[in-house]
């Protein structure tokens, strides 16, 4: 089998890959090794599969189907394996395998198969935001004692070293990045909860399963206020809401529903909200994703 990563991936870290780093060089043994290791039988690679890991669709010696993702240290892969074991399967993908990763494990989790191709994403809007703002809210657990996970006060710290570094390069964005940086600092002031988050939460992120209709994947796990979490979905579909001649209507009145449905304080939603997308649109137009910086910007400012 050859694991040929899909260029989804090889852009995407392309963009963030810091200098020396060969893990994409390594994968295709590094993957090798996980199957042999496991006694898997691969059906194939996951295309276009994900930003930051590869996905393989793969079956156990039992006949078990399931998934085999590798992800680089830079993902946090053992971040993820931490939270999918506080969850237990409830509202996010099980783990198949021992919680402790094995010696040379190599950011390599056997995971439940879901249905790649089917997301909440694929369903009418509406529905759709109900069904995954009903997956985030079963995720919200406290975090175990002890814990190792990033806080939003870290996270959001080293994002917004590198969003005063582009508003200096980049003088156009800098009204937005000084607005986004003021909402961060009054939104850590004092935070309401402390609790487990998805991290990087969006309708993509919500597959369909067999256990329970809707299942989350994908996290990147991070401790805080549940508004953190909610504010990556408010944009979802962020190409449709600027299409519209009332996209900011639109997004306001999203905000104002996802806040009410959650029980979530509006204007903490819209204050990681703002800083969310700026955050997203400064580092887009970093790495010259032009449109999508364009997009991302534009949203904000509605906020």
């Amino acid at each position: 089998m050859v694991f040929e990563p899909p260029q989804r991936l090889v852009r995407a870290l392309g963009e963030t890959a810091p200098e020396g780093d060969d893990w994409l060089e390594r994968l295709p043994e590094l993957a090798r090794e996980a199957v042999a290791r496991r006694e898997l039988t691969v059906e194939r690679v996951q295309v276009p599969g994900g930003r930051s890991s590869l996905v393989v669709l793969v079956r156990t010696a039992g006949g078990q189907p399931a998934v085999l993702k590798l992800a680089p240290r830079r993902a946090r892969p053992e971040s993820e394996r931490a939270a999918l074991v506080r969850w237990g399967g409830l509202g996010a993908v099980q783990l198949l395998e021992d919680p402790s990763p094995p010696a040379g494990n190599g950011g390599v989790l056997l995971l439940e198969r879901l249905r790649p191709d089917v997301s909440v994403r694929t369903l009418p809007e509406a529905k759709a935001l109900l069904e995954a703002a009903g997956t985030l809210r079963r995720l919200w657990v406290d975090p175990p004692g002890e814990h190792g996970f990033e806080t939003v006060a870290e996270r959001t710290g080293r994002q917004a070293r590198a969003m005063r570094a582009s508003a200096v390069a980049d003088p156009e964005v800098a009204p937005l990045v000084d607005a986004a940086l003021t909402a961060r600092e009054e939104l850590l002031a004092d935070p309401p909860e402390h609790r487990l988050l998805h991290g990087t939460f969006r309708q993509s992120k919500v597959l369909a399963g067999e256990r329970t209709p809707w299942l989350a994947v994908g996290p990147d796990p991070v401790v805080g206020e549940h508004a953190f979490d909610l504010a990556r979905l408010v944009r979802d579909r962020v190409e449709d809401l600027i299409a519209q001649p009332s996209g900011a209507t639109t997004t306001r009145r999203r905000v104002k529903r996802l806040a009410e449905s959650l029980d979530v304080d509006r204007e903490r939603l819209r204050g990681w909200t703002l800083f969310r997308a700026v955050e997203s649109g400064v580092r887009a137009r970093r790495v010259r994703r032009e449109r999508d910086a364009e997009l991302l910007l534009e949203f904000a400012a509605w906020l």
